[in-house]
């Protein structure tokens, strides 16, 4: 018996002028349960005792352990270009 395999479909991506601007942040929050991740992109001003969430995405673990992946390889290929990126302490955020 032979497999019939779907054709492929073209993934279309629609990006809106808002969203294509973007958001400065300088700071997240990752926290999980079971079942999901929580990312949340925080902006914190120089000397405010409040920040304020910009965005916040959920997704599930197996796509949360490809993003970490192609952070990481995007992240080896900007240091191979431009130099290591150095951070002071990798446990606390950056402000």
């Amino acid at each position: 018996m032979s497999e019939t395999k779907s054709p492929e479909v073209q993934l279309q991506i629609q990006l809106d002028d808002a969203i294509a601007n973007g958001q400065y942040v300088n700071m997240a929050l990752v926290n999980h349960t079971e079942t999901e991740f929580t990312l949340d992109f925080i902006y914190v001003q120089p000397q405010q005792p409040r920040a304020k969430v910009l965005s916040r995405i959920i997704t599930n673990p197996k796509h949360m352990k490809r993003l970490l992946s192609a952070i990481q390889d995007n992240i080896a290929k900007y240091e191979s270009k431009f130099g290591t990126v150095e951070v002071s302490d990798p446990g606390t955020p950056v402000h």
